[in-house]
């Protein structure tokens, strides 16, 4: 059998945790997708699979070939679409990752705007506060807030965001308004743990780094349940600038301590590196690189 058929096969299998329901995504019989896992590890001489009567998964070496075979196979597409003309009309699926409030304030209109351009596509959205492994989890695109590790991946910056400390009119109303980091010992904290995962906030102020420890009066996994605990005037939060930069042009929170922001985060738009260019990845990343560019130019 043709060996990126049996690969297909495999990775559906692997995916779909089950013969019956990679036979069901594949349009195959289920004896057929056994005849052509069986082939497979035939002509590799190595298990990919364990079975049982209650479910299949991937063996060691089972997922070092899922990764290879993905690669592949994304590799044969893009090759494919690259060789059907670089000015074709994008078709298919796209997938794209990004943290959760970013994507709903910065990253859904781009993906509205996309696909009313290019009716043959559709796309799945992921925003999670996690980092997502693109090659592992079947991504196409994916926006980064921070410092990126090296990596294999492409990478386009499209702005900067800061952290930084807020609080609400009220609350500085009563507890009085900090003006040195050292002095948010005698506050009401609120951690949000997506932003900051240690009760330690780091500071700087003409070249000189400073800590703080505390422990919080609340701590929240949540970056929108951070906000509205801020505005309910239950104490001081740290979060990011675009998530509560219009908070504060409407006087709803404070901005404090400004002058002891740490450095700006890179914002970047990364996709896989590959040797041919993915009409569908192409066409997206120069769409949401451009309007990301637009709209971050005042952070």
């Amino acid at each position: 059998m043709d060996k990126l058929h049996l690969m297909t096969v495999f990775v559906a299998v692997a995916e779909e945790d089950g013969f019956a329901a990679a036979a069901r995504r594949l349009g195959m019989s289920p004896p057929a997708v056994t005849r052509a896992i069986a082939a497979l590890e035939a002509r590799l001489g190595v298990k990919l699979l364990n079975r049982s009567t209650r479910y299949v998964r991937v063996t060691e070496a089972g997922q070092r070939y899922l990764d290879d075979a993905r690669r592949i196979i994304a590799d044969v597409e893009t090759a494919d679409e690259a060789t059907a003309g670089i000015n074709a009309e994008p078709r298919g699926h796209l997938t794209v990752t990004a943290p959760v409030l970013f994507g709903k304030m910065y990253v859904m209109a781009s993906i509205v705007d996309y696909l009313q351009r290019y009716p043959a596509m559709d796309v799945s959205a992921l925003f999670l506060d996690r980092v997502v492994n693109l090659l592992e989890e079947g991504v196409d695109v994916g926006i980064r807030i921070g410092e990126l590790p090296d990596s294999s991946m492409k990478a386009i910056r499209v702005g900067q965001i800061r952290r930084v400390l807020c609080a609400s009119p009220a609350y500085l109303a009563h507890a009085g308004q900090p003006q040195h980091p050292d002095q948010l010992r005698a506050h009401s904290m609120i951690a949000a743990s997506s932003v900051t995962p240690m009760t330690e906030w780091r500071f700087s102020h003409q070249g000189q780094n400073l800590a703080f420890k505390f422990k919080p009066r609340l701590t929240i996994t949540s970056n929108d349940a951070a906000i509205e605990a801020s505005l309910a005037g239950l104490g001081i939060s740290r979060l990011l600038s675009y998530q509560v930069d219009v908070l504060f042009k409407t006087g709803q929170l404070i901005h404090l301590l400004p002058e002891y922001e740490t450095a700006p985060l890179p914002v970047h738009v990364v996709h896989r590196e590959n040797r041919y260019a993915s009409t569908r990845v192409r066409s997206f990343v120069d769409l949401i690189v451009t309007q990301l560019r637009e709209k971050m130019a005042t952070h």
